[in-house]
């Protein structure tokens, strides 16, 4: 024990007696009292157990045996220098060929059943009992701080065992055996020892050695270490190469990046629940849907879900969480439906989640804007003047619902009620959390601007972009589309250049676009082709960008294709403005290129008809426009217009298109003019009527703004 204790040095061959091993545990250090004494002693009873078992095989223990049973009496009397001294005293490099050679012939005498070959050098319980001074060392480590050194000593034991057994480790060592406790523990400490070194490289590499060998891990511990693996892949913010593994089916999958890798992990221990081999953790759903929601494979979190087994997921999660998860793919009436469902009397008709959702979705859509209105309200009952911030959430989602209801309903009474109504909600929304919520400062801004209170909307935008800091390209789209509607061309293209200069080159599309038009409504069409022209050329870089790149997250700013349509419909307009037909005619065929079936393209091409005095062929352009979109607006007005220029249709056939645009839009002055015009040609018995809808056509053209604030 001294020789041990002061580090001199014994003979690796020297063997220490049964009788002196007890000895050392009856010797009292530093002067402990006899009734210490006796406690470590009853806790050390499994050491002389392990100790007696190991000397029944071999008489007695070498010195390497010896140093790693004073280090586990040290380590689990908390005397973590004292064990390390003891533990880094032991010469591994002298030991491990004769581990590793017992190892071996222990693997080989279990698959041949045969009693006749050599005696290993070691005995199994030394072997186990050497492995853990190992892993104990590197758990002392551990508590020194020094992480890098600990997950080495820990790589160690597990370097050890694969080398010794590269079939995995299936041998049963007996109950009385450590080893495989050893091994699991050791694979389960590597990985955070290289995450509290900070080595997530090796970090990663670990988890997959672990998850790869076998390790003879019992199910519970090889779903956590999956768990765990799938956490960190999600979350250290690192990129790790493809896993290269060493044998594989052809058609089998091999994740490309972190997230595909992390992904794989957790359905796997979906799978795992469905089978019912490991309990129902909610977790491993969370981060399932971060995963997924970040892939844009909403579908397929939809689909694990329904793959769960009954009983396993609460039934008001499961319909919400489905509901969610539709509503990110683009399904908003399946996502309705399911909410719907959640919400019947049958079901859960207060679940506030639920009913908010149920109103955003509604308020999305004009049809089900009603339904909204309805859902918001419920929830505001089931709230009962509860929580504020809850209270202004379902306000605010109230306000967007009469907004959007609003333009539906025929009665101008109505019609005025229910946008005063919007104006309310969205205020007392915002008072509720001292209008501190951008949404709803930017749902009141949008509002005031439809309805014309453009100071109050104005307002309103530049308060959104305080919120913002500045960081929103919808805010700095508003605060223009409000002054250019007060007529303030020059400060609006102020405000759109400093918005291009604060805004990455990858989302300045919106922002060119409106630029160019700000630069037609100002008579400079010229700059307004160059910037078309420059638009134009960013979506291209873009696109190429993004096709040439292994991309895996979807929606993460690749370009969307309807503002380069946009882009060539309006370029096409500016060249039918300047009579310039060739150039015209090659953006719409650019147009068609990206999409065959347009109504904008159709609009478009009737117009370049039109001014050419081909008006036959111009009525078909317009006509194609409807049936591909029976509510485009400009193909309904310039029907009508070509109609009443043929005099082929009565007034009310030219009417109607009117009244069906007006219907779709009150505020179109384009409409109101037109409609005056037809009232006009009917003589003096409908004069009035022209004359009110060329007022509310002068009033409109004077607050519209370049582009439509929604």
């Amino acid at each position: 024990m001294k020789c041990l204790c002061s580090g001199e040095e014994l003979r690796a061959d020297r063997m220490i007696p049964l009788s002196e091993i007890l000895a050392t545990n009856d010797y009292s250090a530093s002067g402990s009292s006899s009734r210490a004494a006796e406690l470590e002693q009853k806790q050390d009873t499994g050491n002389i157990e392990e100790a007696e078992s190991s000397l029944r095989e071999s008489g007695c223990l070498n010195y390497e045996e010896a140093r790693a049973l004073l280090g586990r009496y040290e380590y689990q009397k908390g005397n973590i220098e004292a064990a390390l001294h003891v533990f880094e005293g032991i010469d591994i490099a002298v030991v491990t060929p004769k581990m590793k050679l017992t190892l071996v012939k222990k693997g080989e005498r279990r698959r041949r059943r045969s009693q006749s070959d050599a005696a290993p050098p070691m005995s199994i319980h030394a072997v186990s009992l050497l492995l853990e001074a190992i892993f104990l060392k590197a758990k002392s480590l551990q508590c020194l701080g020094r992480f890098k050194e600990a997950a080495q000593s820990c790589n160690v034991v597990l370097d050890i065992v694969e080398s010794s057994l590269p079939g995995g480790l299936r041998v049963n060592f007996g109950p009385d055996c450590k080893l495989q406790e050893t091994v699991n523990k050791a694979i389960e400490l590597l990985p955070e020892l290289w995450k509290l070194a900070d080595s997530p490289h090796e970090a990663i590499l670990s988890y997959r050695r672990a998850l790869l060998h076998a390790w003879n891990l019992d199910v519970e511990t090889n779903a956590k270490i999956q768990k765990e693996f799938a956490i960190f892949l999600l979350y250290s913010g690192g990129e790790a190469s493809p896993p290269e593994l060493r044998s594989q089916m052809d058609s089998s999958f091999v994740p490309r990046n972190n997230i595909e890798e992390a992904i794989l992990l957790l359905i796997i221990l979906l799978r795992k629940i469905s089978l019912e081999k490991i309990e129902w953790d909610p977790s491993i759903l969370d981060h399932l849907s971060y995963a997924l929601s970040l892939s844009g494979g909403l579908r397929a979190l939809a689909n694990q879900v329904e793959e769960l087994l009954p009983g396993t997921m609460n039934r008001k999660e499961r319909y919400h969480t489905l509901a969610l998860c539709y509503y990110g793919d683009g399904d908003s009436l399946t996502a309705l439906n399911m909410l719907k469902k959640l919400l019947s009397n049958a079901e859960n008709p207060k679940y506030l989640p639920a009913l908010l959702m149920a109103s955003k979705i509604c308020g999305e859509n004009p049809n089900f804007a009603e339904e909204g209105i309805s859902f918001a309200r419920r929830a505001l009952q089931s709230l009962q003047g509860g929580c504020e911030e809850m209270g202004s959430v379902a306000n605010c989602l109230l306000g967007i619902s009469l907004s959007a209801h609003s333009k539906s309903v025929v009665a101008d009474s109505e019609r005025v009620s229910r946008q005063a109504e919007a104006v309310h909600a969205l205020e007392t929304a915002g008072r509720m959390i001292k209008v501190r919520d951008p949404k709803v400062v930017y749902h009141l801004s949008l509002e005031n601007a439809e309805q014309r209170k453009l100071d109050a909307a104005l307002y309103y935008a530049k308060y959104f972009i305080k919120l913002e800091g500045g960081s929103s390209v919808k805010g700095w789209l508003l605060l223009t589309r409000i002054l250019s509607a007060q007529k303030r061309f020059k400060d609006a293209e102020a405000v759109i250049n400093a918005a291009i200069d604060q805004t990455g080159k990858w989302d300045q599309g919106e922002l060119l676009r409106t630029k160019a038009k700000l630069q037609i409504a100002r008579g400079r069409l010229k700059q307004a082709v160059e910037t078309y022209t420059h638009l134009l050329a960013v979506l291209q870089v873009q696109r190429k960008s993004f096709g040439s790149g292994n991309k895996f997250l979807k929606g993460s700013g690749y370009p969307d294709r309807s503002l380069e349509l946009d882009a060539w419909h309006d370029l096409a307009y500016v060249y039918i403005s300047l009579s310039r037909w060739h150039e015209a005619e090659i953006c719409l065929s650019k147009s068609r290129a990206i999409s065959p079936y347009s109504a904008a393209r159709c609009h478009a091409m009737g117009l370049l008809y039109e001014k050419q005095g081909l008006h036959k062929e111009a009525l078909k352009a317009f006509a194609n426009g409807l049936d591909i979109e029976p509510t485009h607006i400009p193909c309904l007005i310039s029907i009508a217009v070509v109609l009443r220029h043929l005099g082929t249709q009565s007034d009310a056939v030219v009417r109607s298109f009117l009244t069906e645009a007006l219907q779709l839009d009150r505020m179109n002055p384009s409409a109101w003019y037109n409609l005056g015009l037809v009232y006009k040609a009917q003589g003096a018995a409908s004069s009035q009527e022209a004359a009110e809808c060329f007022e509310a056509a002068a009033l409109l053209e004077e607050s519209t703004p370049v582009e439509p604030f929604r």
